[in-house]
């Protein structure tokens, strides 16, 4: 049986992220030619005047989007993880939408099909573009990993507040 390579999706850093939304308006004139949020695969969530963070598609496993969908419009790649859309089956009735954890499938404002990242074959523009190096290209062991150094940095610098100088 042979191992499929890691997956890998775009993962912003909340600590990097100003919310500029440069991610957004690259998206949308990379995939449809104008600058509007709206019709980005990227989208910029507010959670706080100071906390921002950019949401995309996490290419899940089983992905949710996918299983829920009733007229079988909606597809996964095996290769690349991409969820593949069949515009000519989907109606836009929103289940995929209710289904995904992240909020990174949405409904185009003008076709009412759904849409998502595709990753921009390989190479995704909003993490070429962001000003704040925010977005990364990642799989799910290096977002772990890069996690876990970064819990060890606030360890160490916590002990090191303790330690009598």
């Amino acid at each position: 049986m042979a191992v499929r390579p890691a997956r890998k999706f775009v993962s912003a850093d909340p600590e990097k992220c100003v919310g500029c939304a440069v991610c957004e308006y690259v998206c949308s004139l990379e995939k449809e030619k104008v600058f509007n949020p709206t019709k980005s695969r990227i989208r910029v969530v507010r959670l706080h005047p100071l906390i921002n963070l950019s949401v995309t598609c996490r290419l899940c496993e089983d992905a949710p989007c996918v299983a829920s969908c009733p007229r079988d419009a909606l597809e996964q790649s095996e290769e690349t993880g991409v969820i593949l859309i069949d515009e000519e089956k989907c109606n836009g009735c929103g289940w995929c939408i209710e289904a995904c954890d992240y909020g990174a499938i949405m409904l185009h404002p003008e076709t009412r099909v759904v849409f998502t990242c595709d990753l921009c074959d390989g190479e995704p523009k909003c993490v070429e573009w962001c000003p704040e190096e925010a977005l990364d290209f990642v799989t799910r062991d290096i977002l772990a990993q890069k996690a876990r150094i970064t819990v060890v940095k606030k360890l160490f610098q916590e002990a090191m507040k303790t330690v009598p100088g």
